[in-house]
């Protein structure tokens, strides 16, 4: 007989794990002219205990804030507030995919990123994304995680009919953007585009 499974703690009602926009979409990214990505890894395939998914309120409790505060200031959110938040992302389809990294075996996020669709006159009323907020937890750091969360969101971006993907960036982490495809923008250093 093998071993009793873990059983992870109860994070609240059945809705908390409800996704903050359709996990199918992430089975339909093509991965086929990613070459930056080493041993197979994928959203499909992140590695092993990992799992690439939309935020849910249930993250509240598996490290999503803390994990956050790793990038930059938090603040105290308390749950109220945080399912406030994910309500309004939610509430407005096609614009905010808060995409995770789940250590499945520990029931904790370990990296996230967003993408931030805006909608668009131009070119015949297409969209344009944003991506906010890379973070991997400094533990999983050296396992591609960051590439593998970047990539998920470039191609996630593509997926949705953004025309550009476009980040604001230190100059320090520049090096890795232009790693993944990004470039500078002319006259504005720090601002990195990759157009699809």
């Amino acid at each position: 007989m093998g071993a009793p499974e873990e059983q992870l703690p109860s994070v609240g009602p059945e809705d908390a794990e409800q996704p903050l926009y359709d996990p199918e979409i992430l089975t339909k990214l093509d991965w086929s002219k990613v070459t930056h990505m080493k041993n197979g890894v994928t959203s499909a395939t992140p590695g092993e205990g990992l799992r690439i998914r939309p935020l849910c309120k249930a993250d509240f409790d598996r490290g999503f804030l803390q994990l956050l505060g790793q990038l930059t200031k938090v603040g105290d959110i308390s749950r109220s507030k945080f399912n406030e938040r994910f309500d309004q992302m939610k509430g407005c389809p096609g614009h905010y995919y808060v995409t995770v990294i789940e250590d499945v075996h520990l029931g904790q996020i370990v990296g996230s990123a967003t993408l931030a669709c805006e909608l668009k006159f131009i070119r015949e009323c297409t969209k344009r994304g944003r991506l906010e907020d890379v973070i991997v937890s400094n533990e999983y750091r050296g396992k591609q995680l960051g590439k593998l969360i970047v990539t998920t969101i470039l191609l996630l971006a593509q997926q949705v009919g953004c025309y550009k993907l476009g980040l604001d960036c230190k100059d320090e982490m520049k090096p890795f953007y232009s790693s993944v495809g990004f470039a500078s923008e002319k006259g504005n250093d720090n601002t990195m585009i990759i157009r699809f």
